[in-house]
């Protein structure tokens, strides 16, 4: 959500539209959820209320980070980056045989292998 908001404020619907464009369809946030999470967002100080507006007779808000949840966001960024660049290394290693946790149950580890 914090990053469904990095660019510009947006009101819940156009939130859950973001999320759902920048997951690639994967992340489809219900009403219930969206509006939990704003609460607990603006208790942790990481968003606040940008505006409010009547539109057809309902209190319309639109949310924006603070710059605790910018900080915050940047934070999160860094660490994911870091995790992906970890990942991309050991994927170019070269692979070991499998182990004793990847072998089908019931196979042998190798030769001359007891199973109880």
């Amino acid at each position: 959500m914090l990053t469904a908001l990095a660019d510009a404020p947006r009101h819940g619907y156009a939130i859950v539209q973001e999320v759902l464009t920048i997951s690639g369809g994967q992340v489809r946030l219900r009403t219930g959820t969206l509006y939990t999470a704003l609460d607990r967002l603006l208790q942790q100080g990481l968003v606040h209320v940008h505006a409010e507006e009547v539109v057809g007779g309902r209190l319309r808000r639109s949310y924006a980070l603070t710059d605790t949840g910018r900080s915050t966001l940047v934070a999160e960024t860094e660490r994911l980056s870091l995790t992906v660049r970890e990942a991309q290394r050991r994927l170019a290693l070269p692979r070991f045989p499998a182990s004793r946790a990847s072998r089908p149950p019931g196979q042998p580890f190798g030769p001359g292998t007891v199973t109880a």
